[in-house]
C-alpha cells in the first residue's frame, strides 16, 4: 500500500532537501508536485486541495524560511500533516460492557473474515470474544463465519435456517452469547452489491436493538474512489464509529486511506494487510506517515518480531552460531521465523531510507526456489553441508526443479555466510538480541 504515492514523495523531498536555501518558489513547485502525486494515488480531489493548502500555510512561516535546514523542516511539516489527514493518533475501539461491535459493508469488502480477524486479535489481547452471524441473506456467509470462527477458536452463534427477521436473530443470540463466558460480541451482518434502502433499515433497526458501542464500516481499500462514496453513506445513515480498510496489500496507490479519515471525520481502527487471519493490525496513523515518507517503522518492525520469534528458537540458534555449527536445519528454522514476521517487501518497508532504495527488491518466488532446494536435501545433507559433492548436488537439483548452478550458487553463499558468522561477532550479537526481545 502506498508504494506509488510513497516513492514519488520521497523523490520530492529529496530534491527539496538538496536546497541550501528555500524559497516559495521551490515550495509551491514541490507542493504542485505533491497535489499531483495524490490526486495520482486516487485522493479525492478536495481532499488534496485542503491537505496542500494546510501545509503551504505552515511551510511559508518564517521559522521554515529561515531554518538552518529548510528542507528537513517542510518534511517534518508534510509528516505531522499527514498524520493528522491519517487520524492523529490511534483510535482504540470502546470495549465498555456491553462491548457490542457492529460490523457493516457491501458484500466483497471483507466483513466476514475481518470479523474473524478481529475475533482473533481481540483474543490475543485477553479478551473473550463471540461471532454472531446476522447475514440471514446469503448461507453462504454464516458457514463462511462458523468456519472462521473455528479456525481462530472463537464461539459462533448461527441463527435458524428458517430464521428471516435479522432483530429477532440478534435477540436469540445475545441469550446465547450470555451463556457464554464472553466479554465481546462482534456481529457480522447482510451486505448489498451497492448501498439500497432495505439495506440501510435493515442494519438500523439492527443498530437501534443492539445500542453496540462500535459500528465499523469494512472498506475495500482497492475500490478507491467508490469507497469513499461508500464511507460517506454508511456513515450519513448510521453514524459509524470507525473504519477497517481491507485489501491494504493489494493497493499501491492508498488514496482510499487518505479521503475516508478526512470526509467521514471518523477513525481508521484497523487495517486488513492480507488473506490470512494474522495479517490485521491496528491502524496506527503516524507510523504509517513515517513509512510512506520514508522514516520506517521500527516499533511496528519491533512488534512484529516480537510476536514472530520464538524464544526458545532464537536462542538455540544463537547457541548454534557461538559454535559455528549453523547447518541447514538451523537456515531453514530462521527463513520460516523470518516469514512469520510477514511479506518481506513490507519488512523492508520499515526499515528507514529503505522502502526506495534503487534496485531493492524482494523475489518471493526467488525464496520459493531457495526453500525448495533446502527441502530436496535429506536430513543427513541439511546437517552435514560438506558432503554435498557433485552427484548430490545433481539430485538436489532434480529434486526442486531447479538447475545444478542454482543449487552451487546457494551452497556458495551459505559457506559464505558461515565464514562470516566465524569471523565477526555481528550476527551472534544480533541473535542474542533477538532471544532477548521478548524478555
Amino acid at each position: 500500500m502506498f508504494s506509488q504515492l510513497g516513492d514519488k514523495l520521497q523523490d520530492i523531498f529529496k530534491d527539496l532537501r538538496g536546497h541550501g536555501t528555500i524559497s516559495e518558489a521551490n515550495i509551491n513547485e514541490a507542493l504542485r508536485q505533491v497535489r499531483l502525486a495524490l490526486l495520482e494515488a486516487d485522493v479525492d480531489f478536495q481532499v488534496a486541495k485542503k491537505f496542500i493548502a494546510r501545509v503551504r500555510d505552515k511551510a511559508l512561516g518564517e521559522e521554515v524560511l529561515r531554518s538552518v535546514t529548510p528542507g528537513q523542516q517542510i518534511v517534518k511539516i508534510f509528516h505531522d500533516e499527514l498524520t493528522a489527514l491519517l487520524g492523529g493518533d490511534a483510535a482504540p475501539l470502546n470495549l465498555q460492557k456491553p462491548a457490542r461491535i457492529l460490523m457493516v459493508g457491501l458484500n466483497g469488502a471483507g466483513k466476514t473474515t475481518s470479523s474473524a480477524k478481529l475475533a482473533r486479535y481481540l483474543k490475543k489481547q485477553g479478551r473473550t470474544p463471540v461471532l454472531i452471524a446476522c447475514d440471514l441473506q446469503r448461507p453462504a456467509a454464516i458457514e463462511q463465519l462458523a468456519t472462521l470462527g473455528s479456525q481462530v477458536d472463537v464461539p459462533v452463534y448461527t441463527p435458524a435456517p428458517e430464521e428471516k427477521d435479522v432483530v429477532r436473530s440478534a435477540k436469540a443470540s445475545i441469550t446465547w452469547a450470555q451463556a457464554q463466558t464472553q466479554n465481546v460480541e462482534i456481529f457480522d451482518t447482510a451486505g448489498r452489491q451497492e448501498i439500497d434502502e432495505p439495506l440501510v433499515q435493515e442494519l438500523k433497526r439492527l443498530r437501534d436493538f443492539l445500542q453496540p458501542q462500535e459500528i465499523l464500516l469494512v472498506a475495500d481499500a482497492a475500490t478507491g474512489q467508490q469507497a469513499v462514496s461508500v464511507a460517506t453513506h454508511f456513515n450519513d445513515a448510521l453514524q459509524i464509529t470507525g473504519i477497517i480498510l481491507t485489501k491494504l496489500d493489494g493497493d499501491a496507490r492508498g488514496g482510499a486511506a487518505l479521503s475516508m479519515r478526512e470526509v467521514t471525520e471518523r477513525p481508521i481502527k484497523f487495517g486488513g494487510t492480507g488473506e490470512k487471519l494474522d495479517q490485521f493490525e491496528p491502524f496506527v496513523p503516524d507510523r504509517l506517515a513515517g513509512r510512506i515518507l520514508g522514516m520506517g517503522d521500527i516499533v511496528g518492525l519491533v512488534e512484529k518480531a516480537a510476536e514472530a520469534v520464538d524464544e526458545e528458537e532464537a536462542a538455540r540458534l544463537e547457541k548454534k552460531l557461538r559454535s559455528a555449527s549453523f547447518d541447514f536445519n538451523d537456515f531453514l528454522a530462521q527463513f520460516k521465523m523470518m516469514r512469520r514476521m510477514g511479506p518481506l517487501e513490507n519488512i523492508i518497508g520499515m526499515l528507514p531510507g529503505m522502502s526506495n532504495v534503487p534496485g531493492l527488491s524482494i523475489d518471493e518466488k526467488q525464496l520459493r526456489r531457495v526453500e525448495a532446494i533446502v527441502l530436496s536435501m535429506t536430513s543427513q545433507e541439511r546437517s552435514k553441508p560438506d558432503i554435498l559433492n557433485a552427484r548430490r548436488r545433481q539430485r538436489i537439483a532434480r529434486g526442486s526443479g531447479r538447475t545444478v548452478t542454482e543449487v552451487n550458487d546457494l551452497l556458495q553463499r551459505f559457506n559464505q555466510m558461515r565464514k562470516m558468522m566465524k569471523s565477526t561477532g555481528k550476527m551472534k550479537r544480533m541473535m542474542a538480541r533477538m532471544s532477548r526481545i521478548r524478555s
